[in-house]
């Protein structure tokens, strides 16, 4: 059975919005090696319409890039209820009953399902069971501005649990979590 993963970069005050504009400074080889080995256990990349519609339109012209080559190959699924074509090299749309339709696709052989980013859709997941991993690299650093926090203050209640924890040189936390066992 495969397993859907999401990981994140996040700042303290829990932005997960624009990381581009704030994460760079602490990027070094530590935090490579967990991004690296997100994707080398991935069969495939889950997103949701916004996501998509950014990196449609940035990595098919960009495939020359580090990263681009792989996102370009890889198995897309995006879930989306607005959309009506997915377009991007090896992509598919899921609309409709969207839980159903993944809890098939997570039944099937094949690597890992990996999403970066995506706020609303990870929610979404861990409200449906469907998430098996939050991986968050937590920078040290209080971004104050931006509207996407991971979890917005009027999310319910998700228990988790910590599946591993590292503290990097440059500050950032890695860290994992699994849904709670009731």
């Amino acid at each position: 059975m495969r397993k859907i993963k999401s990981y994140f970069f996040i700042s303290l005050d829990g932005v997960a919005e624009a990381p581009d504009q704030w994460h760079f400074p602490y990027f070094d080889d530590e935090t490579g090696a967990v991004v690296s080995a997100g994707f080398a256990t991935a069969g495939a990349m889950l997103m949701g319409r916004v996501l998509y519609n950014e990196w449609a339109a940035y990595w098919p012209e960009h495939a020359d890039e580090p990263f681009g080559d792989v996102i370009n190959a890889m198995k897309k699924y995006v879930v989306s209820n607005s959309l009506t074509v997915a377009e991007w090299q090896n992509s598919e749309l899921i609309s409709g009953d969207a839980a159903r339709k993944l809890a098939d696709i997570k039944a099937q052989d094949g690597g890992d399902i990996v999403l970066s980013g995506s706020a609303t859709t990870v929610r979404w997941l861990l409200h449906e069971g469907l998430l098996d991993e939050l991986n968050l690299l937590v920078h040290p650093i209080v971004v104050g501005g931006g509207m996407a926090r991971l979890f917005p203050p009027d999310e319910p209640r998700t228990p988790l649990e910590l599946a591993g924890a590292q503290t990097f040189k440059s500050g950032v936390l890695n860290l994992s979590y699994v849904p709670a066992k009731n």
